[in-house]
């Protein structure tokens, strides 16, 4: 792939959105799809389970945590991806959360969007 001539945003201040568009600036290029994919492993959750003491008020406090960090680090990848294309901005994102594997001994976290310059 040929070096993109536009310059980009850092990562940190890349836009991020579920919307179809930013309002008040227009898309200039659109840079096709990117996604990010984080798989992780069920002893993680087997342990987390183990633990009861974790759960307060009803929620687990560890599986949320564990949770959180699969989905920012699939939206961490993506975001790379899209700036290594030359976009400033993710419009159209999409969160899955899957279980894989042999008895569903994994999940998923999987994000995807647009990649484009606004």
């Amino acid at each position: 792939m040929a070096e993109n001539p536009w310059t980009t945003a850092s990562l940190d201040d890349m836009i991020v959105t579920t919307t179809h568009a930013v309002e008040g600036k227009p898309v200039q290029y659109y840079f096709g799809i990117v996604s990010g994919e984080v798989i992780v492993g069920a002893n993680l959750f087997r342990d987390i389970f183990a633990s009861i003491r974790d759960i307060v008020g009803g929620r687990a406090a560890a599986y949320e945590d564990v949770l959180g960090r699969a989905r920012e680090d699939a939206l961490s990848e993506m975001r790379a991806k899209a700036a290594k294309r030359g976009a400033n901005a993710v419009i159209g994102v999409d969160i899955d959360y899957e279980v894989v594997g042999k008895g569903g001994s994994m999940l998923m976290v999987s994000a995807s969007g647009t990649a484009v310059l606004i």
